[in-house]
């Protein structure tokens, strides 16, 4: 895959693993960088997605959304499996990990940087290269372990008051911590905005000491991958602009929600629905 001579600066950087997703109809791209970052595109951003593939792998991206790769002999491949108990997901191969010094250096200067791995795949020091953005974590990669049969299973964020030492704001599901109660208050206690979806339940929000939760639409669910990377490229944006994480979780939860209506990237938020939904909240407020 050919790189751009001059790599324009842009509103949004995500960083981490463009994977390969094992599906029925066989395999499609994925990852937190694809569903965040398309999201951020929808509504209005420039993108940065920073990852580690393959160089043959194929993928078409819109206008304004680029993309700088770290060559690596794989793609990351997953396969996620929906069960009555929730989802079971398998890692296969992995790509390389993506460090501080890969980040181009006309990136630097983007409005939001939002750390995104999946498998452990990228250093928290990226996050001291970009001195004014908005630094936003989805930590569910740090969660992860894997057996030798890939299964993946939960593993303690280690290091993460070091990590949201260094973040503005992060949003992950209940289930990335096994609804471990605890867990979430000491991440909350580590950072100033923390989000925590919660499915079908809608989200919940804390800043400044307070706790809102915020109720999803119910939706004829058809697929509920990428809807928390949804979820989180449209309250980081909308916070970024606003100020205001209320406000941002409305919309975020609304976009979510109607993103499971929707199979595989389909389930982008349009800018039709994002403008719509904007109004609603506008006249809420």
């Amino acid at each position: 895959m050919n790189l751009p001579a001059t790599i324009e600066k842009p509103d949004y950087v995500v960083i981490g693993h463009i994977t390969q997703d094992i599906t029925p109809e066989g395999l499609t791209p994925g990852g937190t960088v694809l569903y965040s970052g398309l999201t951020a595109h929808a509504m209005g951003m420039k993108i940065g997605i920073l990852s580690a593939i393959k160089p043959d792998f194929e993928l078409d991206l819109p206008a304004g959304v680029q993309l700088h790769i770290k060559n690596s002999d794989v793609t990351s491949r997953f396969k996620n499996v929906q069960t009555s108990s929730g989802r079971m997901q398998y890692i296969y191969q992995k790509a390389s990990d993506l460090l501080a010094a890969d980040v181009p250096d006309t990136w630097l200067g983007a409005k939001i940087v939002h750390l995104g791995p999946v498998a452990c795949e990228v250093d928290p020091a990226i996050l001291s290269r970009f001195k004014n953005a908005v630094k936003c974590v989805t930590p569910q990669g740090w969660m992860r372990g894997w057996d030798a049969d890939g299964l993946i299973v939960y593993k303690k964020w280690q290091d993460y008051q070091d990590t949201l030492s260094h973040a503005n704001i992060a949003s992950f599901s209940i289930e990335d911590v096994q609804y471990d109660e605890d867990v979430i208050e000491q991440i909350a206690g580590c950072i100033p905005v923390l989000a925590v979806t919660e499915a079908q339940n809608g989200a919940r929000v804390y800043w400044n000491g307070d706790i809102r939760r915020f109720r999803a639409p119910q939706m004829e669910e058809i697929d509920v991958t990428g809807a928390g990377d949804i979820f989180a490229a449209a309250f980081f944006t909308r916070y970024q602009q606003t100020r205001n994480p209320w406000e941002a979780a409305r919309l975020a939860t609304k976009l979510a929600s109607g993103s499971i209506t929707r199979r595989g990237l389909h389930s982008i938020p349009t800018r039709k629905e994002i403008q719509n939904h904007k109004i609603e909240i506008i006249e809420e407020i």
